[in-house]
């Protein structure tokens, strides 16, 4: 269990669960609604999905690597610490996808075919950020495609499942597709998001600044390479205050004042830890400070959205 919770990099589940935990925390806040059966087969085909895709990334870096020594290739993959045999990592990851599509598809069957459009697109980006000839994560791409994907798409999804209608519909009838909206519920959810978005786009960015050099060895070209690693750590900085100016957007938009003052209790260690990264940027030391940023600041989201259920109760 320690080897497969190493190959997943269990840890760096809470990228995708914290965002599954807010769509559906604000489900019940906004629309009043929590379907028990639909969050199950969501958190199971999400968390699957996610460990799968993480196992592909290992298993991808494990064949195309260049440097074979150094902490990112001997410590970090875990088929290499522990000696593992391709072809049971190779089934592992067949089995985590089958049981992800099947819950998935499940899901479609409770939800609704705007699910199957989201979930497809999701696992085809999942996919393609290791896999095919140029993957996205060895382009400058990743952190829009995972802070989009896992930040917004996640929970306007876990939202979806509950609150159904009232956010959009997708349904085909004679041949004819048809698309509705709520495109102020659909706003409202994209900016509940944005914290998600970016603090997951900087987990990202956190990983790609500790390891350009080694990137570029590895053929891997991601933002900081063509940027500058002194500008990726600016632009590590602006993410983070930027999120918190979504603060004010949700006051506007008829937050409760108190929620935000619960949020704004973050930013003193957020800022702390961003010091800390910048100055001394490495995979093996302060990497998790990153993570340590996104829990801090999206688990506070989380309470104060549930704070906000019981007082309408």
């Amino acid at each position: 269990m320690k080897k497969f919770f190493e190959l997943v990099e269990l840890r760096t589940k809470v990228a995708s669960m914290i965002p599954f935990f807010i769509g559906t925390v604000y489900a019940v806040f906004r629309f009043h609604e929590f379907q028990l059966y639909s969050f199950g087969l969501m958190f199971l085909s999400l968390l699957s999905f996610d460990m799968a895709t993480t196992a592909i990334n290992n298993y991808f870096d494990y064949h195309k690597a260049v440097k074979k020594k150094g902490y990112g290739y001997e410590v970090h993959n875990a088929i290499v610490k522990y000696n593992m045999k391709p072809s049971r990592v190779l089934a592992l990851i067949i089995g985590l996808l089958l049981l992800a599509i099947g819950a998935g598809i499940m899901l479609v069957i409770q939800s609704g075919l705007l699910v199957l459009l989201l979930g497809g697109l999701s696992f085809a980006v999942g996919i393609l950020y290791s896999f095919g000839p140029i993957p996205i994560s060895r382009m400058p791409l990743g952190e829009i495609f995972s802070g989009l994907f896992m930040g917004f798409v996640i929970i306007f999804v876990s939202t979806f499942i509950h609150a159904s209608d009232g956010l959009a519909s997708l349904t085909l009838l004679n041949g004819v597709v048809s698309l509705q909206i709520q495109l102020m519920e659909v706003l409202l959810v994209f900016f509940i998001s944005i914290p998600a978005i970016l603090c997951i786009a900087n987990i990202m960015l956190a990983n790609n600044i500790c390891d350009v050099e080694d990137d570029v060895e590895n053929k891997r070209y991601t933002l900081p390479h063509y940027i500058g690693k002194s500008n990726a750590l600016l632009l590590f900085r602006f993410m983070y205050y930027a999120s918190y100016l979504d603060l004010i957007v949700l006051y506007f938009l008829g937050v409760n004042p108190f929620i935000l003052l619960l949020v704004l209790c973050t930013v003193i260690p957020v800022h702390n830890n961003i010091g800390r990264f910048a100055a001394h940027p490495t995979k093996q030391h302060t990497f998790g400070l990153a993570v340590k940023n996104f829990v801090l600041s999206n688990v506070a989201r989380i309470a104060a959205l549930g704070i906000a259920v019981l007082m309408t109760i």
